[in-house]
């Protein structure tokens, strides 16, 4: 079976090409030249057979939202993984990743592929070096090992993969030499580099590239290149191991292309509101316009138990610029492992990110909808108020909670400006008679 790269390719619309045109409001034709093009990745394995809800990330489409869940070393509760899983694809999140790295990581994986109706993101060199460290240690773990736990994912289902296939001893060479306030930051690029360093031995991901390719071609797996050495800090943004890494990346993504296989890049990370733009252009242009994966970005580092909100800032300009899928932060991000009810804050914040980059694309379906959301307001209407937002239950609910008498809301009541100048020059009423309790505001 051809991926879905290779069936664009071949001039084929596939039933995920046809499926996200229509989600996105775009012809058949445009979404699969884009793919074609490795501008655009669709990340659906056969083998997920609860995928019902695809996804297109990439140029010209909605600016898309991955949210990540798992288990920890302290926190081994599948129940909870399942339930943020769930809370997360009822708030909106177009993607999830599985990040655990406790218990039975296959059990956890299959029970969140089971309710996962958007494709399922995983990191595989986690559970690698988890079997590892239950032998002896993680030093120990061996490329084979590493390339049969990605043949694994695949097979069960996963739709894409983040291999930090960038971390090489000449990132690393530069990475020594950067004087970095937060050194490395990334957990999987994190313990790829100290197996690396400890074995004195190249990246096999790296090395063994084409090997990597046949597994992901085979399983129609998309292929995150992982950013392994992005900044942990204000201090440490766009460095030179930074852009050293991304150099190789952008060779990476060729390869992929090449081959048949759906490609993607991931980003930083902590950026100062400054360099956002430049990051987006720079990824962009180093990696001939791939689609553009970031974790957040972070515009400052002291946001601690708010860093959804600080996120979702850096996300909304990073959107605006370019980059087509932001990787919610949470609340208790730096902090803790997430509750679900954190997921849903993060998927929340993110969702109003991505929305906000998509009216500033100018995004003509929701340039409408917020117009149309305007109109309602002025005219009080609130179910088509509450029909047009993002989140109908939570505007409904607020609304109610804190009612009043006249067909206003109860931050202004009677004194309600919608209407208020229209209503004495057109209806003749007296300013008395259009501030009175006994004559709402119409």
């Amino acid at each position: 079976m051809p991926t879905q790269l290779e069936a664009a390719r071949q001039g084929k619309i596939t039933e995920q090409m046809a499926y996200v045109a229509a989600r996105e409001g775009l012809d058949p034709e445009t979404v699969r030249d884009l793919v074609a093009a490795g501008r655009v990745v669709i990340p659906a394995n056969p083998n997920h057979t609860t995928l019902t809800h695809f996804t297109a990330i990439g140029e010209g489409m909605r600016v898309k939202v991955n949210a990540n869940l798992g288990t920890s070393y302290d926190y081994v509760n599948p129940d909870e993984e399942v339930e943020k899983a769930r809370v997360a694809i009822q708030y909106g999140a177009d993607t999830i990743m599985d990040l655990s790295t406790g218990g039975d990581l296959r059990a956890i994986r299959q029970r969140i592929l089971d309710v996962a109706t958007v494709p399922l993101g995983t990191v595989p060199i986690y559970e690698a070096e988890f079997r590892a460290a239950a032998r002896k240690s993680f030093f120990d773990m061996t490329a084979d090992e590493l390339f049969e736990v990605i043949e694994e994912h695949g097979r069960q289902g996963v739709d894409y993969i983040t291999v930090h296939a960038g971390v090489t001893l000449e990132t690393l060479r530069r990475y020594r030499h950067s004087e970095r306030v937060t050194g490395i930051v990334s957990r999987g690029g994190g313990l790829m580099a100290a197996w690396m360093l400890k074995n004195e031995r190249e990246n096999p991901l790296w090395e063994r590239y084409d090997d990597l390719l046949e597994i992901a071609r085979t399983y129609d797996m998309t292929l995150s290149l992982g950013d392994g050495l992005r900044p942990g800090s204000l201090a440490d943004s766009t460095d030179r191991a930074q852009i050293q890494e991304l150099l190789l990346i952008g060779e990476l993504v060729e390869r992929a292309r090449k081959a048949g296989v759906q490609a993607m890049v991931e980003g930083p990370g902590h950026i100062p509101l400054n360099e956002i733009q430049t990051n987006v252009q720079i990824q962009k242009k180093l990696t001939n316009h791939a689609p553009f994966y970031i974790l957040g970005m972070l515009p400052i580092d002291t946001g601690a138990g708010f860093d959804h909100i600080v996120g979702a800032i850096g996300g909304a300009l990073a959107g605006w610029h370019g980059a087509d899928m932001l990787c919610y932060l949470t609340p208790a991000e730096h902090l803790g492992l997430p509750t679900p009810e954190h997921v849903r804050e993060g998927v929340i914040a993110f969702k109003l990110a991505a929305h906000i980059a998509d009216v500033a694309r100018g995004r003509q379906a929701d340039l409408e909808r917020n117009r149309a959301m305007s109109e309602a307001r002025y005219r009080l209407d609130w179910e088509r108020q509450f029909a047009l937002a993002l989140y109908p239950d939570e505007a409904r609910r607020l609304y109610h909670e804190r009612g009043t008498r006249t067909k206003a809301c109860s931050m202004c009541g009677p004194f309600c400006p919608m209407n208020l100048v229209e209503a004495v020059l057109k209806q003749g009423k007296s300013f008395e008679q259009v501030i009175s309790a006994d004559i709402p505001v119409v």
